[in-house]
């Protein structure tokens, strides 16, 4: 582990910096770590909120910043040389970074002879094992994501058919109304959400198509719900694939060879394992029944069908973060990952089938943060 660690970012964008303070602030300020010892450089207003949180806490007044107003400096030249100050008062010499650590900043920090490293997998790293509070509010997010989609599955089983399309409450049920019913239910539960997949028919074989439009009796709709909660801003991330009508046999099988590489690959989940070697499960289940994996892709091929995805990442502060469980899944897990496992296979112009679980990697195992039903009928 570095002995120093420098951040100039905020902590709602930056998850780097929300894993090490976590509160909501929304103007940038300098961290630090060194000698054991965690530093902020921040304005008044934040002042009393960090030093709860044990950091010392330092303001522009302890480095001259009236002086440098005098002097007529500009506000980033009085932000820059500030922070020169504060680091050289911290003992920073040569610190750790990550890798968008501002240009502008880190050309004047390197002049001025402090040394800086960016280094993404150091950052990745750290924040791979969660804190308590972090778990809880991944918890309450998975709770949310769990009712959003008790909703979406109620509104296609109270739908009724009519022709192309089906009918709720008399007006077609589109992937926007249940957009809409799902948002509701993500603010009732202090979670929040810019957006998230209701994906019907040929739709849901386009990755991260969002969906749009009137929903078809007997087509798959793909639904990928992932929730932020609102306290700690941890996701949660979870899918299931309904049908409101009668399905065809292929998505039939589909359906049950995803489970099947979901029950398969989850398993086998416990610190020291590797995401390839779940992700060459689920390939080995795929291939077995004639269906495309990016490992029997040919080379150059963009692989657009079968299962053409990995099975999972890690989830946390941001939606996808490491461990990666594809064709470049080597890191081992760790007790205090949460991953998913979400196996799917597609066919462009006709739909596709995926489900997604959410697992906490513990000391001697896994739990599954999930508890929804996986049928295909809502």
């Amino acid at each position: 582990m570095a002995d120093q660690v420098l951040i100039y970012a905020d902590t709602v964008r930056s998850p780097e910096l929300r894993h090490e303070v976590p509160v909501g602030i929304g103007d940038p300020f300098l961290y630090a770590e060194t000698n054991g010892t965690r530093h902020a450089l921040t304005n008044v207003l934040e002042k009393k909120k960090l030093e709860d949180l044990g950091l010392e806490v330092h303001l522009g007044t302890d480095y001259g910043i009236d002086d440098l107003i005098k002097e007529g400096r500009k506000p980033t030249e009085i932000g820059h040389e500030l922070a020169l100050r504060a680091c050289r008062d911290f003992g920073i010499e040569d610190a750790v970074v990550p890798y968008w650590f501002p240009v502008e900043l880190a050309d004047f920090l390197r002049t001025n002879g402090i040394e800086l490293r960016p280094d993404l997998d150091f950052f990745d790293d750290r924040r791979r094992v969660k804190s308590e509070a972090e778990i809880a509010g991944i918890r309450r997010a998975q709770r949310a994501a769990e009712a959003g989609m008790s909703v979406a599955r109620d509104m296609l089983k109270a739908s009724e058919p009519n022709g192309d399309s089906l009918l709720l409450d008399g007006a077609p049920l589109t992937s926007e109304r249940i957009k809409l019913a799902i948002g509701q239910v993500f603010t009732e539960h202090d979670c929040t959400a810019e957006d998230f997949i209701v994906a019907r028919g040929e739709q849901g074989a386009r990755g991260h198509d969002m969906g749009s439009g009137p929903i078809a009796p007997g087509e798959p709709v793909v639904i990928d719900l992932w929730p932020k909660d609102r306290v700690s801003a941890c996701y949660a991330d979870m899918t299931r694939t309904f049908v409101a009508g009668e399905p065809s046999e292929e998505i039939i099988e589909w359906h049950r060879l995803c489970k099947e590489a979901l029950d398969r690959t989850i398993e086998p989940i416990e610190p020291g394992v590797k995401g390839r070697v779940l992700f060459d499960i689920a390939c080995d289940i795929f291939e077995e029944h004639g269906q495309k994996t990016q490992r029997t892709k040919e080379p150059g091929e963009s692989l657009d069908e079968g299962f053409f995805h990995s099975l999972g990442h890690g989830v946390g502060l941001e939606v996808h973060e490491e461990p990666g469980l594809g064709l470049l899944g080597e890191k081992e897990f760790i007790a205090g990952d949460v991953v998913t496992i979400e196996p799917g296979l597609y066919r462009q112009g006709f739909g596709g089938v995926r489900l997604e679980d959410l697992i906490l990697v513990t000391e001697d195992g896994y739990e599954n943060l999930t508890d929804f039903p996986y049928d295909l009928a809502p």
